[in-house]
């Protein structure tokens, strides 16, 4: 019942075209789990056959990605550390855990933000921690567009490999598609993570040395 109300959604907002398609990805970066693979690999299909273009339907699923991300992010920014400190306890979250959290998002937002965009789940929830710590906008809208910019792109790009081999557009063979482009992904961002925490370590033992030679002298 709730898979054919959301292939409805999707259907009928989609032939708004890009309006559609920003309402949508807003939708799916906030609080209802759109599936993201039902409205940009259509797109993608869409562009290959003409009757979209790629770079306008891409744009626009970054744009409704940021603004249903800052959605969650003003929810939390303003409600969240609020709630967890009075409400946590029932949560298992206490005000130390929350504490962390901040200090966490203060060095590693940015990396955090990305690659949360990258992966299911995760995408819908990463807003909420960085609202809680108050993540630099400028920060948190760039590291938004950029990781989903790159997974909507994935997506078109399955959208458009189908529409260009002459298949008929179906599910199955969006999953099949984006289940393999997952299993890529995976390896690449943990080399991406691997890279950002040698860079962060390199990084603090710079920041350290001239300190600890002031402190010696």
């Amino acid at each position: 019942m709730v898979e054919r109300f959301l292939l409805w959604l999707v259907g009928t907002i989609l032939q708004l075209g890009y309006p559609g398609i920003v309402v949508l990805m807003a939708i799916e970066s906030s609080i209802i789990p759109v599936p993201s693979e039902l409205v940009m690999a259509p797109a993608g299909y869409l562009a290959a056959t003409g009757q979209m273009s790629f770079t306008l339907a891409l744009a626009s699923g970054i744009l409704g990605s940021l603004i249903g991300s800052y959605a969650n992010y003003w929810v939390a920014a303003r409600l969240g550390r609020w709630v967890f400190v009075r409400y946590g306890r029932w949560v298992l979250v206490s005000e130390h855990s929350l504490e962390r959290t901040e200090r966490f998002f203060e060095r590693h937002g940015p990396i955090a933000v990305f690659v949360a965009r990258l992966f299911p789940v995760a995408r819908h929830l990463i807003s909420i921690p960085a609202g809680i710590a108050r993540m630099p906008l400028g920060r948190f809208f760039a590291y938004t567009g950029t990781g989903a910019g790159i997974w909507w792109a994935v997506l078109m790009v399955i959208g458009w490999v189908i529409g260009k081999e002459r298949h008929a557009f179906n599910r199955e063979l969006v999953y099949a598609y984006s289940n393999r482009a997952v299993v890529i992904l995976i390896p690449v961002v943990a080399v991406l993570v691997a890279g950002y925490v040698i860079w962060h370590r390199r990084r603090q033992r710079q920041l350290a040395g001239p300190v600890g030679k002031g402190a010696g002298a």
